[in-house]
C-alpha cells in the first residue's frame, strides 16, 4: 500500500511539473490591465552623445483585456489592446525655438485620421506568450498598423530559459530567454533575423558598410503578469574603409503595469477566428511582422530639376574636385525614382560636355528604368559615340549590385553589329567582370551567366591577336576557377602578349588554385627549358611562383639563376628578392631558409647592377585599412623601358582590394639608338601601351603606337600631352537596407561613395636630347555619404555623415641613354590633399517645421614623394643635376 502511494505521488509529481513547464503566461478573466507605454527613436553618430540625437518619442497608454480563451488550451488566448492618449516629443529637451513639436496638438502632427486609427482596438492571438496573428482593420495606414505591432511585441516572453525562432514586429529571429521566478531576460540574435524587405550591398568588403545590432528586453514579472517590459536596440553602420563614418539608429520600448481593474467578460466561442469575427467583422488577420511603407519622398525635385541643379558640377575640367562626386550622387537618388521616359528626356537635351558623365549616372543607377533608357539611347551599330558606348560599358563593369539583365544586355549587344573593334573587346572585357561579381552574389548559375562562362571559355573562333587578347583580358575579369588550366596553357604561348595576360591572370587566383601544375608551367617558363621567352614574360613568370607558396627548390633556383640572366633582369630579380625580405611578404621565411647557404647567397650573385628594380611600401596605414603599393620597373639591355608596373592595394575587413594597377610596355626600340636586343627578343615589332586595372576591374589596354612607320610619325608629333586612359565617375561604395525596429517603426539606411577619377599616361621620346620619360598621372576625388532616417508619414528624422577629399598623384620615369650606363630616375609623388569630415542631424514634420544642425571639420594632409630604393635616390640627383 505504501509502495503503491509512492507510485501515485511521484506521478501527480511529474505531472505537476509538466504542465507548470508547459504553461504560459495567462491574463485573468474580468480584468483590465492598464499600461503606460514609450517608445523612443534616435539617430546620431555611434560616437555622439545622447544630446546631439536627431527622433521623437511617442507616450500613449495602453489598455490590454483578456478576450477569449481556447477551452482545449488553456495557453490559446485573445488578447484586445487599446492605445489611447497619445502625445508625440522631442526625444532630447529642446528650446522653444528648436523643438519643432512645441505648440503643436498630436492631431495636428499625426492627423484626425491616423490618430483614430491608432486609437482603435486591435486582437492579437496570444499563445504560449507568443504573438500567432495580430488582427485589425486591413484599411488603416501601414505606419499605424506597424506601430501597433510594435506594442503587442512587448508582450513576448516564456518562462522557461532557452532559444527559439520567433516572429515578432521585426521579423523571424532566433531568440535566446534567461528566465528566473520574477524576471524574463529576452535576447535577440540580429544577425539571423529573415526579413521581408532585402536591399543591396556593394561586393568588395573593402568598400563596403559593416553592421552591429543588438535588441535586449528584460521582463519582471508579479504573480505571472508583466509588471514591467523594457526594451534597448541598437544597429549601427560604418564605412569598412573608415569606421569613424558611421550611423546609428537605437530604439528604446517601455510597458509599465499602472493598475488592474475590473474588465469585461470573456467571450465564448470555439476557435479564435470566429471569435474575432463574431467582435467585429472588418478586423482581419495581418500578420505580426512589420510590412513594408512604400516610399515617398515629399518635397523631392523631379529628375529634370535635379538635372538643372548639378549638371554645372559635372563638366570635365571640375571632376577632380569633390563637388562632382556629391553632385553625382545626388542625380542617381533622383535617376533612381524616375522612370524611363525622364531618363531619356535628359539624356537627349544634355550637352556634349556633361553627357559622358550623365551616361557614368545613368548607368550607375542599375534600375530597369536606367538600363532600359541608356540601351535605347546608345546605338553600338555605328563608329560614332565611342566615348559614350565606352563610358556604359566601365559603369557596367564597376556595377556595385549588377543584374542578370544587364549581363543579358551586354551579350545583346556582343551578339549584334558592333561599329567598333575597341567597342566589341571592351564588351566582353566588361562580361568577364559582371560573371565575376554576378558570382560573387551567389548567381553562378543563373542561365545567361552560364551562356556568358561558356563563351568565353571557348574562345574565339580565331587565332588573331586582337581577338585572343580580349577574351584573356575577359578571363582576367571572371576569375573562374575552370578558365586555370586554359590560361596556364597559353602562359605558355609563343606570342609574349598572351604569355603576360595570362601570367598575370593566374596571379589574380587564389594561391589555393595555383595548382602543381600550374607551378611547373611556370617554371619551364621562367627558367626557359622548352624556348627562349620574353624578359617581360620571365619576370612575371618568377613574380608568380613566389607569391604562390613557392617551395624550397623553387626558391632555390629562383636565387641560383640570378648572375646567369641578361644584365637587366639581374638586377630586376635581385631587387625583387631584396623587396621580398624588406617588405615581409609571405614567401620571405622560405626565401631566408634558402639563403642559409652560400651557393644561393654569396657577394657575386647579391652585387648585379642595373637600373631595374622591385619595391614595396605603404602608402597609408590604420585601424581601419591599410594601403600598400608596388613598382616594378625592368629595363632592356640598352637601357630602354621594357615594362613598368604601378600596384596599389587596400586591405580592410579581413579582406584585399586592388585599387590600381597601371602597366606601362614598351618594345622593339633598340633601333631608335643603335642597340642591340636581348635575347628573345630581336624580331620583336615597335610597341608602346598602357593597362589599367581599377577596382579589381581590367579596362580594355591603350596602344601609343604600334610598328616602326606609326613610331616615326608620332615621334616628331608627340607633344608629350598624356593619353586618357580612363575618366569619369564610379560608384564605389553601394550599400541600401531598411532596419525594422521591434517598436515598428522603420529605418532606412543608406550609404554611397563615389570617386571622380582621370587615369592618363604619356610616352615623350627624344633623340635630340637622348632622353624618354614615361608619366601615368592620377586625379581623383573621392566623397562618402552614409544616411539613416526614419519616416513616419507624421515626423522624419535623420542623420548623415560624410567624408570627401581631392588627391593627385604622379609617377614620372626619366632615362637618360646619353652615355653608358643610362641613368634612370623614377619619382612617385603625392599632392596635399584636403580632408572633410561633416555630420548633420534633422528632424521635420509635414507642416514643414524642421531643425536640423551640421558640424565639419577639415584638415591639410601634406604632400610626399613615395619613398623607393636608394639607388634611385642616387640616379635622381644625377639626373636632376644634368637637368640643371
Amino acid at each position: 500500500m505504501l509502495e503503491l502511494a509512492g507510485v501515485l505521488l511521484c506521478v501527480t509529481f511529474l505531472s505537476a511539473s509538466s504542465l507548470g513547464a508547459s504553461a504560459g503566461p495567462r491574463l485573468d478573466n474580468d480584468k483590465l490591465y492598464r499600461y503606460s507605454y514609450s517608445t523612443e527613436v534616435g539617430l546620431n553618430r555611434p560616437t555622439g552623445s545622447t544630446r546631439g540625437n536627431a527622433g521623437f518619442r511617442i507616450n500613449s497608454d495602453v489598455d490590454i483585456s483578456l478576450v477569449w480563451r481556447n477551452p482545449e488550451n488553456q495557453d490559446e488566448q485573445l488578447i484586445r489592446l487599446q492605445i489611447s492618449n497619445v502625445r508625440i516629443e522631442n526625444a532630447v529637451k529642446r528650446s522653444r525655438k528648436n523643438n519643432i513639436f512645441h505648440g503643436s496638438s498630436t492631431e495636428s502632427i499625426v492627423g484626425k485620421n491616423r490618430l483614430e486609427a491608432l486609437q482603435r482596438p486591435f486582437i492579437v492571438l496570444w499563445k504560449m506568450g507568443k504573438l500567432r496573428s495580430m488582427y485589425a482593420y486591413k484599411t488603416e495606414p501601414a505606419t499605424i498598423k506597424n506601430l501597433k505591432r510594435g506594442v503587442a511585441s512587448m508582450l513576448m516572453m516564456q518562462f522557461k530559459s532557452g532559444k527559439m525562432l520567433e516572429a515578432d514586429a521585426s521579423g523571424k529571429c532566433l531568440v535566446e530567454y534567461k528566465a528566473t521566478k520574477d524576471q524574463v531576460i529576452r535576447t535577440k540574435h540580429m544577425e539571423t533575423c529573415k526579413k521581408q524587405e532585402k536591399g543591396f550591398t556593394t561586393n568588395s568588403p573593402v568598400l563596403g558598410v559593416s553592421g552591429k545590432c543588438t535588441l535586449v528586453t528584460v521582463i519582471n514579472l508579479e504573480n505571472g503578469i508583466i509588471k514591467s517590459a523594457n526594451t534597448e536596440e541598437s544597429h549601427t553602420l560604418s564605412v569598412n574603409a573608415r569606421h569613424s563614418a558611421a550611423t546609428r539608429v537605437m530604439s528604446s520600448q517601455s510597458l509599465t503595469l499602472n493598475k488592474i481593474e475590473v474588465g469585461p467578460v470573456e467571450v465564448g466561442g470555439k476557435d479564435a477566428a470566429s471569435v474575432v469575427k463574431s467582435l467585429d467583422d472588418k478586423l482581419m488577420s495581418v500578420g505580426v511582422v512589420l510590412e513594408k511603407v512604400k516610399a515617398k519622398c515629399k518635397g523631392c525635385p523631379n529628375l529634370m530639376d535635379t538635372w538643372k541643379a548639378v549638371r554645372s558640377q559635372l563638366e570635365p575640367d571640375l571632376l577632380s574636385k569633390a563637388t562632382a562626386p556629391r553632385s553625382f550622387m545626388t542625380l542617381l537618388h533622383s535617376l533612381r525614382r524616375a522612370n524611363k521616359e525622364e531618363i531619356l528626356t535628359i539624356l537627349r537635351n544634355c550637352s556634349k560636355n556633361t553627357l559622358p558623365q550623365l551616361v557614368d549616372a545613368v548607368t550607375s543607377a542599375q534600375t530597369s528604368d536606367s538600363l532600359s533608357a541608356i540601351l535605347e539611347f546608345l546605338d553600338f551599330r555605328k563608329k560614332e559615340g565611342l566615348v559614350l558606348q565606352e563610358r556604359f560599358l566601365y559603369a557596367c563593369g564597376f556595377a556595385s549590385h549588377p543584374t542578370e539583365s544587364m549581363l543579358q544586355s551586354l551579350l545583346h549587344i556582343y551578339q549584334g553589329k558592333i561599329g567598333s573593334s575597341d567597342i566589341k573587346e571592351s564588351v566582353v572585357i566588361i562580361m568577364g567582370a559582371l560573371i565575376k561579381k554576378l558570382c560573387l552574389k551567389g548567381a553562378c548559375e543563373l542561365s545567361t551567366v552560364v551562356k556568358v562562362k561558356e563563351l568565353l571559355l571557348a574562345g574565339p573562333d580565331t587565332q588573331e591577336e586582337s581577338e585572343v587578347q580580349m577574351y584573356l583580358l575577359a578571363l582576367k575579369n571572371a576569375l573562374l576557377p575552370d578558365a586555370v588550366p586554359l590560361l596556364t596553357k597559353y602562359a605558355e604561348s609563343e606570342v609574349g602578349a598572351f604569355s603576360t595576360i595570362a601570367i598575370t591572370a593566374l596571379q589574380r587566383y587564389d594561391t589555393a588554385l595555383i595548382t602543381e601544375e600550374v607551378k611547373k608551367t611556370l617554371n619551364r617558363l621562367y627558367h626557359q627549358n622548352r624556348r627562349i621567352y620574353e624578359k617581360n614574360v620571365r619576370s612575371a613568370a618568377a613574380d608568380l611562383i613566389m607569391s604562390s607558396n613557392p617551395s624550397y627548390m623553387e626558391v632555390k633556383n629562383l636565387l641560383l639563376s640570378i648572375g646567369h640572366l641578361p644584365h637587366e633582369m639581374n638586377k630586376y630579380m635581385l631587387s625583387k628578392v631584396q623587396d621580398i625580405l624588406r617588405f615581409e611578404m609571405p614567401a620571405c621565411k622560405m626565401v631566408r631558409q634558402v639563403m642559409k647557404d652560400m651557393i644561393s647567397h654569396n657577394y657575386d650573385r647579391f652585387s648585379k647592377s642595373g637600373s631595374s628594380s622591385a619595391y614595396s611600401g605603404f602608402m597609408a596605414r590604420n585601424a581601419d585599412i591599410s594601403c600598400t603599393y608596388n613598382l616594378d620597373i625592368l629595363y632592356s639591355g640598352s637601357g630602354v623601358l621594357r615594362t613598368s608596373n604601378m600596384n596599389i592595394y587596400a586591405q580592410s575587413n579581413n579582406a584585399l582590394l586592388h585599387g590600381l594597377q597601371v602597366s606601362i610596355e614598351a618594345q622593339g626600340l633598340e633601333s631608335l639608338i643603335a642597340a642591340t636586343p636581348d635575347e628573345g627578343e630581336e624580331d620583336l615589332e615597335s610597341f608602346a601601351g598602357m593597362s589599367a586595372l581599377l577596382f579589381d576591374v581590367q579596362l580594355r589596354p591603350v596602344t601609343f603606337f604600334k610598328g616602326y612607320s606609326d613610331l616615326m610619325s608620332k615621334m616628331f608629333s608627340m607633344s608629350g600631352d598624356p593619353i586618357n586612359v580612363v575618366k569619369g565617375l564610379i560608384l564605389l561604395t553601394d550599400h541600401s537596407h531598411v532596419i525594422t525596429l521591434q517598436s515598428g517603426i522603420r529605418a532606412n539606411a543608406e550609404f554611397q561613395g563615389s570617386l571622380a577619377i582621370d587615369i592618363s599616361g604619356g610616352m615623350e621620346f627624344s633623340l635630340w636630347y637622348r632622353e624618354s620619360k614615361t608619366s601615368v598621372n592620377n586625379r581623383g576625388a573621392l566623397v562618402v555619404i552614409g544616411n539613416m532616417t526614419v519616416d513616419m508619414d507624421f515626423v522624419s528624422a535623420g542623420v548623415e555623415v560624410s567624408f570627401e577629399t581631392e588627391a593627385a598623384l604622379d609617377f614620372i620615369t626619366t632615362v637618360q641613354f646619353s652615355e653608358y650606363p643610362f641613368l634612370v630616375c623614377m619619382q612617385m609623388d603625392k599632392t596635399t590633399f584636403p580632408f572633410r569630415e561633416m555630420v548633420s542631424t534633422q528632424e521635420k514634420l509635414p507642416s514643414g517645421q524642421n531643425f536640423s544642425s551640421r558640424r565639419s571639420r577639415e584638415q591639410l594632409v601634406p604632400g610626399s614623394e613615395f619613398p623607393l630604393h636608394q639607388e634611385n635616390s642616387n640616379m635622381c640627383k644625377k639626373v636632376f643635376e644634368q637637368s640643371w
